[in-house]
């Protein structure tokens, strides 16, 4: 066996480990001898016994069983099975993602497990019928967006919408804002920023964003009093507006509802039997009304009276709509 060989035969047996073994799936000496001679590679039992010595120091936790299947396997790995598959379901149910991109990403995934593993996560995935993004470029703004993150510097892009026909209606001109956080919301992917031409706080789609630049001009600061997860916690749907004080009333029945919602911390104080009423910061705007009209008569609008109107004149619009 050459040198060359040599060197290489460990580096086989760590792959043949880590694609082609697990608890269930042991492989005796003989397959390993098979394996390595695939490769050209000869190896006698000892100098195979000291190479899975020598990757056991290394720090792969391969085990021998004795028994009617006694073999050798890979025992642990840097993700368990059940952290891969929770990482696969959050790929292939990420509407951000492209359905390429998720096929790539699942065949990655499953690379991280043993062949037969790997068939187990494929099974429990399904992306062929789901809404995803058509934005192949998405990949290249994430990166754009976090260099800007980290270097603190401003960005300018274009922001489009789809029409009826499928295709891209652009914006006029460029956006150019202070890029502070991206986030995850709704199986979206949206940037956090300062955004000037406002003066506030603005939410921008990763996905509709295009021709990501990153400028010289360093961020402008986000206010001593900004805080991602409160403003996280206080906008539907990732809409833009001015958050206020609201009160609402709710029946017994949908306290997990405002809980799963607004979090274990939203103040809630029982009112007349089975109901109860629930203080929060929120943006009155149209998603906000959507998630309360779901319950139709089971949640009110206590305060303030402005939001409520508003929240009766859309309701007032919608129906007039049907007519």
């Amino acid at each position: 066996m050459s040198t060359a060989n040599q060197r290489l035969k460990i580096l086989y047996l760590a792959k043949f480990f880590a694609d082609s073994t697990d608890e269930e799936h042991p492989v005796t000496m003989q397959q390993i001898i098979a394996e390595l001679d695939r490769h050209g590679i000869s190896a006698a039992r000892k100098a195979i016994y000291e190479d899975i010595e020598a990757l056991r120091v290394f720090g792969m936790d391969i085990v021998s069983v004795k028994g009617k299947y006694s073999g050798y396997y890979l025992a642990s790995r840097e993700f368990e099975l059940p952290e891969l598959k929770l990482l696969a379901d959050a790929v292939s149910s990420a509407r951000f993602l492209t359905q390429r991109k998720s096929e790539q990403l699942l065949k990655k995934i499953e690379s991280l497990a043993s062949v037969y593993e790997g068939r187990q996560i494929q099974r429990q995935v399904y992306v062929t019928d789901r809404v995803k993004s058509m934005n192949e470029k998405i990949y290249l703004n994430v990166d754009a967006i976090n260099l800007a993150i980290s270097s603190k510097k401003q960005i300018a892009f274009k922001y489009f919408d789809y029409g009826a026909d499928k295709k891209k209606k652009y914006r006029e001109g460029l956006r150019v804002c202070s890029p502070y956080a991206l986030t995850w919301s709704d199986e979206r992917y949206y940037l956090v920023a300062y955004y000037e031409k406002y003066g506030s706080i603005s939410n921008f789609r990763v996905d509709r964003m295009e021709s990501v630049q990153l400028l010289e001009e360093p961020i402008k600061t986000a206010p001593a009093d900004f805080s991602l997860p409160k403003y996280l916690n206080s906008t539907f749907s990732m809409f833009s507006g001015e958050v206020c004080d609201v009160c609402l009333k709710f029946s017994d029945k949908l306290v997990n509802a405002v809980l799963d919602r607004f979090g274990k911390d939203v103040w809630l104080v029982p009112a007349e039997e089975g109901w109860f009423t629930a203080r929060v910061k929120v943006k009155p705007e149209p998603p906000f009304f959507g998630w309360l009209f779901q319950f139709a008569d089971k949640a009110q609008i206590i305060s303030p009276e402005s939001v409520k109107l508003e929240y009766l004149n859309m309701l007032k619009a919608a129906a007039d709509a049907q007519k």
